[in-house]
């Protein structure tokens, strides 16, 4: 399986995204700018943030302070936002015009609708905006995070397609069902848990697989994430790791290694997890 730095995935929009990603959560303005350019200078080529993050005009002043002393095109940096709250059609629209303006990079390659919450007419209104945005140029692919089938069966007829689900994926916690259906659907799945937040780097598995490799229990779990054809967005405001993390593509894991650490499933919610709340 040949995969590198700079592999991508068709999405269903027809744009390609890198197969890793950078991730931004919980990171300061002041983290998120320097380690964002850090990533960028390390080889990554996709960015994640979101409106909930609160640090999206460091993540566009880092990509175009890069682009600027680099001479890598826009193009060729793919950027991701991320709508907090299903609050209404106007609210939506407000709110991806704002993410445009913070980012100052003209469009948003990817947005998401971050969560189900509230209800069925939240969502769907926030679609409808997503849309427009779309016809308007200032959205090139859209999807959603944390969404279950349930919340997916109300898109299932739009006019721009669901291109990316976003969903806390791991070893242990592998959501077999969700993985399924969106794969049915053409849905490209985006890890945006792929380290269990370290909660299981001692498990004997991953630590047995992490010494047989000669990597570690980080790179063992974005290799799995990779080889299950997911888009994993690994999260560090530190160089040494971000630098770490993206080098998983000089070794394979086995079939045997991957039934090994299929076998981990626990159901272990790492952060939140939308999809078991039933009232929603």
């Amino acid at each position: 399986m040949s995969l590198s730095i700079t592999s991508s995935v068709f999405l269903k929009s027809g744009q390609r995204i890198p197969q890793i990603g950078f991730g931004t959560y919980e990171s300061t303005s002041e983290e998120a700018y320097t380690s964002v350019k850090q990533a960028l200078e390390a080889g990554y080529r996709h960015i994640d943030t979101a409106e909930w993050y609160e640090n999206e005009e460091a993540c566009g002043s880092a990509i175009n302070d890069f682009m600027a002393q680099s001479g890598v095109p826009r193009g060729e940096i793919f950027y991701t936002t991320k709508l907090m709250a299903n609050d209404g059609l106007e609210h939506s629209r407000k709110a991806i015009r704002e993410s445009v303006r913070l980012s100052g990079l003209g469009y948003l390659d990817l947005y998401l609708i971050h969560g189900p919450y509230p209800h069925k007419e939240g969502r769907l209104a926030s679609w409808q905006a997503i849309e427009e945005a779309i016809d308007e140029g200032l959205i090139r692919s859209a999807g959603v995070s944390n969404y279950g089938i349930r919340h997916l069966v109300e898109l299932s007829s739009t006019k721009h397609p669901v291109s990316v689900n976003q969903l806390d994926l791991h070893p242990f916690m592998q959501r077999r069902e969700d993985v399924a259906y969106n794969k049915q659907k053409n849905i490209s799945l985006e890890a945006w848990g792929p380290l269990a937040r370290a909660m299981r780097f001692n498990n004997p598995i991953l630590k047995r697989l992490s010494e047989k490799h000669a990597k570690s229990p980080a790179q063992v779990l974005l290799r799995w994430s990779v080889q299950k054809g997911y888009i994993p967005l690994p999260k560090s405001v530190k160089r040494e790791r971000l630098e770490a993390n993206k080098n998983i593509f000089d070794f394979e894991l086995s079939q045997d290694d991957m039934a090994e650490l299929d076998s981990l499933d626990e159901y272990l919610v790492t952060d939140w997890d939308p999809i078991g709340d039933a009232s929603v």
